[in-house]
Formats: C-alpha cells, structure tokens, sequence
C-alpha cells in the first residue's frame, strides 16, 4: 500500500494536505479534520468522485490507476496553492486513490474549508478541474472488449482553459 501525505501551511499559515493511497477513505473523518483547524471556518465545499460503471458508452468493470510518486504529490499540491493564493482558504484537503478499483468506489475527494460559502465552492471547483488536466495520474479501465488506457478530455482541457480567459493569466 502506497500512502503518501503531504502537509503544508502556506505563507498564510492555512493548512493544504495531499494525499495518495490506495486505501480507501472516510469522508466524514476528512471533514471532521478540516472543521477542526478554525473556528473561523464558515464553510466546507467538497467534490467526491466515484469510478463509473460505464464511460463512453462502454461497460465498465474495473479501473486501475498509477501515478508518479513524488511528482503527482507535488503537482496537487501546486494546485492547492494557487486556490489558496486566489480565495479565502483556510484548509483544504485532497485526497486520491491509486490501484485497482471498482465501480462505485470512491476514488477522489477535494474539500475546500473558507469563512464563507463563495469562497470554499469556488476553490473547491477550481482544484477539482485542474486536478483532472493537471497531476500525473495514468488510468486503466476493464471492459467487456478489454483494457484501455483513458486520455484527458478535450472537454476537461477547455474548462481550465475558461477558467485561465476568466482569471486573465495562464496557469499552467
């Protein structure tokens, strides 16, 4: 089992945790943790992503995803810091899994902890959608016709390329 965490406090002592592991996880514990860091905290938005049991029009019966030890870590990371330079962050938490999973498992979670509700939903969305085009992860699906590797979206590349025209600068 690879399970890797990586804590930061940003220059503003707010506190981004990245994490990669093949385990699952407990949301609400997650949640419990980033609710804990402030009583400043207004708000937690969070986004949970599940593997499908379907994806372009093909049974899906199991994903496998990889990563780049070190790097992925770093690249999330990144992420969550520019989130935190951009809004109101307190805390924030990303966790994601690696190894063989099944559908319905739960295989991404992004919380965002800020004063207020405007802040948390935004960041929360701005981490998830750089997540998907952002941090080195190689996936795997099992279908009935066989294996596949899965490439990004183009339909993923054009939601960070509206968020870079709306925040005016380049973020890659």
């Amino acid at each position: 089992m690879t399970e890797i965490e990586t804590n930061h406090n940003s220059h503003q002592n707010h506190h981004l945790s990245v994490r990669v592991q093949e385990s699952d996880f407990d949301v609400s514990d997650e949640l419990k943790a980033l609710r804990g860091l402030s009583p400043r905290i207004g708000g937690i938005a969070t986004f949970l992503g599940l593997v499908r049991d379907l994806n372009d029009n093909a049974d899906v019966s199991g994903l496998f995803l990889e990563h780049y030890p070190g790097m992925t870590e770093k690249q999330i990371l990144q992420i969550l810091q520019e989130a935190d330079q951009r809004w109101n962050v307190i805390g924030a938490t990303v966790m994601h899994r690696i190894g063989q999973l099944s559908p319905l498992d739960q295989i991404v979670f992004v919380a965002v902890a800020s004063e207020h509700r405007g802040d948390a939903f935004t960041a929360c969305e701005f981490v998830i959608d750089y997540l998907k085009t952002r941090a080195t992860f190689w996936k795997k699906e099992t279908t009935p016709e066989g294996d596949r590797w899965l490439v990004t979206r183009d339909t993923d590349v054009a939601v960070v390329d509206a968020w870079q025209e709306k925040l005016g600068d380049d973020l890659s």
